[in-house]
């Protein structure tokens, strides 16, 4: 039988901070799955046709990557070894959603450059997020 390692306090940090930016990202996702119709009307207009035009499939994609970011967080601080299959699974979820955003819909024409910088973050932590589990796999800490 193997011993299980004992995480570092890096291996902490990185848990606690996958779990809070996944909370974050699943009530993004609630706000935008849930907005009525009052609030999308105060949008602006450009912005009211870019949530129109949004196929399901988006939705979707926004969806796997906010709740299995969120499961692989746990994962992550019970330490389990399928923490990493579920951050891969939130990754390609980013994956898609931002091949839409980016190369699909108008996005930049109606956000401007701006839009770029959020979801680089979110692509990058989920790279992240999939490197550093297997890599706690590959250490023993996650069983």
């Amino acid at each position: 039988m193997t011993e299980t390692k004992k995480p570092t306090a890096l291996f902490w940090v990185i848990a606690i901070v996958a779990l809070v930016w996944n909370i974050f990202g699943v009530l993004a996702y609630l706000g935008q799955a849930f907005m009525t119709e009052e609030t999308l009307k105060m949008l602006p207009t450009a912005e009211q046709e870019l949530y129109a035009a949004t196929p399901s499939w988006v939705t979707a994609a926004f969806a796997i990557a906010v709740w299995f970011g969120l499961l692989g967080a746990i994962a992550l601080l019970i330490k389990k070894r399928f923490a990493y299959p579920l951050f891969l699974l939130s990754l390609l979820g980013v994956i898609g959603q931002q091949v839409y955003s980016y190369f699909l819909s108008d996005t930049l024409e109606v956000y401007g450059n701006q839009a770029i910088i959020m979801p680089v973050i979110v692509l990058i932590l989920s790279i992240v997020f999939v490197w550093y589990s297997k890599k706690s796999i590959q250490e023993g800490i996650l069983k």
